[in-house]
Parts: structure tokens; sequence; C-alpha cells
């Protein structure tokens, strides 16, 4: 009788811990991904160093339209900021002959960054060639962002998209 006994207990160790061997559920491994993707985003945002695609534009007063066709981006760097982003909307003073986008290069000043929970917010402040650009990121733990746009000479306009890191050979330059 003890024999059969111990080879019950036996057995009922290996399965408990075949039981406690399994692999992680699928919840398990979408959080740990998700746990991944803030911490790489929250990287970004303090190296400020990422690149906003523009994917949709919502102009003041109007509806949202699709950006299918071209890339449109805002590379940001706190020594360098290159934006080339579509304009939709009121323009007050725009040079003459012009493309009628938001293009501009120049150095962010007065960089702003709140974290919360479950979101960060980048404030900061570009003067271009012709006008001065105040940007306003809403980033998201899972790469979403928007961003407003705001100038002397515009309509503010605002765009939804993804931010990701530089590539290489932009991080070059």
């Amino acid at each position: 009788m003890s024999v059969k006994l111990s080879i019950l207990l036996v057995l009922s160790c290996f399965l408990s811990f075949s039981v406690l061997a399994q692999e992680k559920s699928k919840k398990e491994l979408k959080a740990e991904r998700e746990l991944q993707k803030q911490k790489e985003i929250e990287a970004l945002i303090d190296s400020k160093n990422f690149v906003f695609e523009a994917q949709k534009a919502t102009p003041q007063g109007g509806r949202l339209l699709n950006l299918d066709y071209n890339t449109y981006f805002l590379k940001f760097n706190e020594t360098k900021t290159t934006c080339d982003l579509p304009f939709f909307g009121r323009a007050y003073n725009v040079a003459y002959g012009g493309d009628g986008g938001i293009k501009f290069e120049g150095v962010p000043e007065n960089i702003k960054i709140d974290k919360s929970k479950k979101k960060v917010t980048v404030k900061a402040t570009v003067k271009g060639k012709d006008d001065v650009f105040d940007l306003l990121f809403t980033i998201f733990s899972d790469g979403g962002a928007s961003l407003s746009v705001s100038s002397n000479n515009r309509a503010p306009i605002s765009y939804d998209g993804e931010v990701h890191p530089p590539k290489t050979d932009e991080i070059k330059k």
C-alpha cells in the first residue's frame, strides 16, 4: 500500500511541475509587448530625437482628411527640426508662389516634456525662415501621436500619426 502511495505522490509532483512550467498566456505576451513598446517610446521622448509621420490632418473648423499618397513628416531633434507637412485652411500672410505646405527647418526652443501614465506631452517653439511655429505633441504609449501646429501666419491645424525612431542614415545627418 505504501508503494502505491509513494508512486502516486511522485506522479502528482511531476504533474504539478509541468503545469507550473507552462508557457505564458496570450494576455501575458501582449502585455509584455505593450510594455516593451512603451519603454521604447519613452526612450525616444527622453532622447528628444524622433520622427512624427502624419497619416491624417484636421484643419481648424474642417473635416478629417486622410493623407494617403505621400509621406509627410516632422523630424524632431533638439539641434535641428525639419518639417514637411501639408496645410489645409486659412493662411493670413504667406509668400507668393509658395507651395502652401508647412515646411521649415530650425532649432526648437522652450522644449517642455510632461509625462503622465498613458501619454507624454511635448511642447516646443521653432523659428522657421518666415514664421514661428508652436508645436504640441501628444504621444501615447503605443506610438500613436497627434501634433498641433500653430503659427503667426496660418490658422491652427492638427495631425494624427505615429512616432518612430529616425532611420540610421537620418541620425548621422
